[in-house]
């Protein structure tokens, strides 16, 4: 008996398998390391060449996603012959690990579910749940994203980067902020005198929304972006132009100006605006409101 049957035998001894599937574990050890080394220095060589941070990514993602189906494949192969006795052996795995199991192989399905339909992809803005934030990076178990804050606080990252289960998509709801197109609606309230010249300011509020450089490029871009997603989805809109509604409220008059903007630029656009309505009103053009 040489060397490697007295280990094999050890094994078998200690871990209570038998030496055949000692060789095949082995061996399949041996198989993934080489083969993730080789995904490791093909990235490492992309890496080093002249590429933009995104390419990278980009292609590590890909290059990932090859080395995953190849080392399925290859565990495949290996194991091909011993199919059915690893389904017996699975069949009498306890309650508790039958459950975990259910859970990977969820994860797993809803990661080829993401991959082929992309309900979502990196760098969309997506909400799941009650988390949302912009997606950074998507793994055959799990998708990363960078957490933002509420709208009180302007939806801009507060820097948490969370895990979420693939198979979350499966059970919770799936807002996607950027799926059919880049934008969204939104909406901020002016707030005047009651005595103020309704026709005149909402004359003002109109330039000062219409001159704003992001705001005004949009319905152009609009335009094209429903046209490409109309094969895909109904999606309509009568008007893309900003709009600004009138209602009386608590003895003053409340302006909703509604626009379209990009959701990862809405903060710096409001921003503008209000300086923009502030000087204004600093100037006698706009009466703001004061509360008593």
């Amino acid at each position: 008996m040489n060397e490697m049957d007295k280990i094999l035998n050890t094994l078998k001894d200690v871990i209570g398998i038998q030496s055949e599937y000692v060789i095949l574990i082995i061996i399949s050890i041996v198989a993934i390391v080489v083969i993730k080394f080789i995904n490791k220095i093909i990235n490492r060589f992309y890496k080093a060449g002249s590429h933009t941070g995104r390419d990278v990514f980009k292609f590590s993602q890909r290059c990932n996603l090859i080395t995953n189906i190849v080392l399925i494949f290859v565990i495949f192969v290996i194991w091909e012959g011993h199919l059915d006795n690893v389904v017996t052996i699975i069949s009498f795995i306890s309650a508790g690990a039958t459950i975990a199991l259910r859970e990977v192989i969820l994860n797993l399905f809803a990661g080829i579910y993401i991959k082929v339909t992309k309900p979502f992809v990196v760098e969309d803005r997506i909400e799941v749940g009650d988390i949302k934030g912009d997606v950074v990076l998507i793994t055959a178990m799990s998708f990363k994203v960078l957490e933002l804050g509420d709208r009180v606080n302007g939806e801009q990252s507060n820097g948490i980067i969370v895990n979420i289960p693939n198979s979350q998509i499966f059970s919770n709801s799936l807002k996607n902020y950027t799926t059919a197109f880049k934008y969204i609606w939104t909406e901020m309230k002016v707030n005047v005198d009651m005595d103020a010249d309704i026709n005149a300011h909402k004359k003002k509020l109109y330039e000062i929304v219409n001159n704003n450089t992001v705001i005004k490029s949009i319905p152009k871009k609009m335009d094209k972006a429903i046209d490409a997603a109309s094969s895909n989805y109904r999606i309509y809109y009568n008007n893309l132009k900003p709009i600004i509604y009138t209602e009386y409220v608590d003895n003053h008059i409340e302006f909703t100006v509604r626009f379209l903007v990009h959701p990862k630029k809405e903060r710096n656009v409001l921003d503008d605006l209000w300086i923009s309505i502030i000087n204004s009103a600093q100037k006698g053009e706009i009466k703001l409101y004061k509360k008593a």
